[in-house]
């Protein structure tokens, strides 16, 4: 198969364009992509600006990552490489911080061993915007994947990201209160590149720290880089065993935070994310909006409006939350996913910072990390209870389904009433009692995602089983 045959299979996602290697993820077709980002780089940027190049642990992301530079450094760009995998965060922070026309950072972020990806930062060091990515994926058709000539016009350079990140991060951390609290912590890096960074920042922070799984392993010791339960089993373990007060674990380029408390549980992201909206409020003094995505728990709207916060919702993916704190005031920003950001910091999510917040909770509040969710859930109104099903159909079952709830969508889901029906990202039917349900079509696979939230665990099965069948029901479109 030609290279030029495989070009169909360059997609750009919610976060860049993701691939099998050796299948789609080939060099040339890295050729390829890179000359698409360098043909927006020029009418983007001048060439004074230096192009910045990281790529996580994975097999073949740096040698995929030289190849990019070759390329680049071949149409005249002057390009700097880390000298090591490093976190998207830290590349992001550098991409503002170094003046550069953006960073092109070679990650599949959680996906399974088999996947590489690339996606383009630019300077403002937040995701590239769908206007950014559309016209990159324009240039790709007539983009060559041709070898660069060998007589470079431009430089390239290795260097170390992680000095200005490192500062940049204790700034925004207390750490003389994280070290008074003199903190037990597991930390498992699941074989990513926030090794040498998360530790280091603990250890800085006064922290009694065991670390799992820190050297890099392209096969992630057999499982995903994804800090979820199943991937942090041994984490539970190693807490729940030594009493320590708190769980690490960052993806694999560090971007998603995994956090389990004292008891051994691991904490949704949505809990995370009211757990820190409350303490940069009440320990930091800080304030601004809430940005949230369409999938994200409305425990966050019930905290918003008892203080006096603006809620804002954005549809799914990390790029719209970014553009939102690039206009106005953040308290934070963040996603059901396992993304955040907040205040003073870039607009780019960050799996370090995240977990540091979490201990700087702890030490602020000096009461274990599970009474702090108790009461950040009191704080909302909560509990509410969630639920997300991956129902998987042919692309003419899930066309026919998302058509049937755009253009008829119900009155009532399980006997609660729909007040509202939201079109910002698939279709959000808005009920009474404050629950939801939002069907979203993926992108890339023959799959609807249908998220839930209620009042009650007997609500969300009835919601779900509703669900479920109302779908099934549904006939496919017939060509």
């Amino acid at each position: 198969m030609s290279a030029d045959s495989n070009t169909t299979k360059i997609k750009f996602g919610t976060d860049g364009w993701r691939g099998i290697i050796a299948d789609d993820f080939t060099f040339p077709n890295v050729r390829k992509v890179t000359r698409a980002i360098a043909s927006y780089l020029e009418k983007a940027y001048t060439k004074d600006r230096p192009v910045l190049i990281a790529y996580d642990t994975r097999f073949l992301a740096d040698k995929f990552a030289q190849t990019s530079a070759e390329v680049l450094a071949d149409l005249g760009w002057n390009v700097k490489v880390s000298e090591r995998d490093c976190p998207t965060p830290v590349i992001a922070y550098n991409a503002r911080h170094l003046n550069s026309a953006g960073a092109l950072m070679f990650t599949a972020s959680h996906n399974p061993a088999p996947y590489c990806g690339i996606k383009y930062i630019p300077d403002y060091a937040g995701p590239a915007t769908p206007e950014i990515t559309d016209t990159i994926v324009a240039n790709i058709a007539d983009a060559s994947d041709a070898l660069p000539s060998g007589n470079p016009s431009g430089s390239i350079s290795s260097f170390d990201p992680k000095p200005e990140y490192m500062k940049f991060i204790y700034n925004l951390l207390n750490v003389d209160k994280i070290r008074s609290a003199k903190l037990k912590v597991k930390y498992d890096a699941l074989f990513s590149t926030s090794r040498g960074y998360l530790d280091e920042v603990l250890e800085h922070c006064g922290c009694e720290l065991e670390s799992f799984n820190t050297h890099r392993d392209v096969l992630f010791g057999g499982g995903m880089p994804e800090p979820k339960g199943e991937q942090l089993v041994g984490l539970v373990e190693a807490v729940k065993k030594d009493k320590a007060a708190l769980g690490l674990a960052t993806d694999g380029d560090s971007d998603r935070f995994g956090v389990v408390d004292e008891l051994g549980n691991v904490l949704t992201p949505n809990t995370v994310l009211l757990l820190l909206a409350r303490h940069l409020m009440k320990n930091k003094g800080l304030t601004g909006a809430i940005v949230r995505t369409v999938a994200t728990t409305h425990l966050l709207d019930n905290f918003a409006k008892k203080y006096g916060l603006e809620l804002f919702e954005t549809a799914v993916g990390f790029k719209y939350i970014g553009a939102k704190m690039r206009e106005t005031t953040v308290l934070i920003g963040g996603e059901e996913s396992g993304g955040l950001s907040v205040l003073g910091h870039i607009p780019e999510k960050d799996g370090v910072l995240a977990d540091m917040l979490v201990a700087e909770a702890i030490a602020y509040e000096g009461k274990p990390l599970s009474e702090l969710v108790k009461e950040a859930i009191a704080e909302a109104d909560g509990p509410l209870y969630n639920k997300r099903l991956d129902l998987h159909l042919t692309d003419s079952h899930k066309l026919a389904v998302m058509e049937s709830y755009t253009k008829n969508p119900p009155s009532e889901v399980a006997g609660i009433k729909v007040k509202e029906v939201g079109r910002k990202d698939g279709v959000k039917l808005y009920l009474e009692e404050g629950s939801w349900v939002l069907l979203r079509p993926s992108g890339t696979e023959p799959l609807v995602r249908v998220y839930m939230e209620t009042n009650s665990a007997q609500k969300l099965d009835q919601l779900a089983q509703e669900m479920d069948n109302k779908i099934h029901q549904i006939q496919p479109v017939t060509a």
